[in-house]
């Protein structure tokens, strides 16, 4: 996977809650560490505005920390760096790697407006829906093509969303509010469970892929890749069977 790990929140509409949600997963991830970070990660976030005529880079202090902005809230979660890049979507491709570069050093970026997702392909891809605000806007149909993790606002929206021919192998889960209650603090802690999720399964594919000749595997090389990826044999397992990769030989019954 690339460095730093990136992740993506994109949504169905403005105002959905894209900055209320990057703002709690990052304050979660500043002080839990989940897989593959052995302690809690140095975070970046990037924030774009889509505009029309100009493209920037926006980092000074004295604007990203002005109140109300998205970005504040974004610095105030625990990022140690956030910028705010405005660009019109056919300079992306001359910006967005620009913004990446700058937060290189950082363990994770958090990634936040749908073209710039649809741009940068992270690693995980989080999409927020609510239907009853209505149609969705065209950017974000091709990001519920994208989405690892879909967040709903409403469990029965969830035919809804599949009609749309959302990814077929992404996850779902209900949106916290919140207003500290536990219900909500058990939805966060599932968000933050299907990002880690995401990420082993898509570390433990990609070495898959890579290893495996005609779609076979030896036992003794799948155990050497959840070593190297520090997971679990059975997830290493679980997921061959997925992408129907044959483990031979097996040994002691690992897969």
């Amino acid at each position: 996977m690339k460095h730093p790990l990136l992740i993506g929140i994109g949504g169905a509409h403005s105002g959905i809650g894209k900055t209320t949600i990057a703002s709690a997963v990052i304050a979660h991830l500043t002080k839990h560490p989940i897989y593959p970070f052995s302690h809690p990660p140095r975070i970046g976030a990037i924030k774009y505005t889509k505009t029309a005529f100009y493209s920037s880079i926006v980092d000074d202090k004295t604007i990203i920390r002005q109140e109300n902005k998205d970005t504040k809230k974004l610095l105030d979660a625990g990022s140690e760096n956030v910028l705010w890049v405005q660009s019109p979507q056919n300079e992306l491709n001359e910006i967005l790697p620009l913004a990446v570069d700058r937060l290189s050093g950082l363990d994770c970026v958090i990634v936040e407006g749908n073209s710039a997702i649809e741009f940068l392909k992270p690693d995980v891809v989080i999409f927020l829906f609510d239907g009853s605000r209505g149609r969705i806007k065209p950017s974000a149909v091709k990001m519920l093509k994208m989405a690892d993790i879909i967040v709903l606002r409403d469990e029965e929206q969830r035919p809804e969303v599949r009609a749309m021919s959302a990814n077929k192998s992404a996850r779902y889960c209900l949106a916290p509010d919140f207003s500290g209650n536990t219900a909500d603090k058990k939805a966060l802690k599932l968000l933050i469970n299907l990002i880690e999720m995401t990420i082993k399964e898509k570390n433990i594919e990609e070495l898959l892929r890579k290893k495996s000749g005609e779609g076979r595997l030896t036992c003794s090389e799948a155990r050497k890749i959840a070593e190297e990826l520090g997971v679990e044999y059975k997830e290493v397992g679980k997921t061959a069977n997925k992408l129907k990769i044959k483990i031979k030989n097996c040994e002691l019954g690992c897969f």
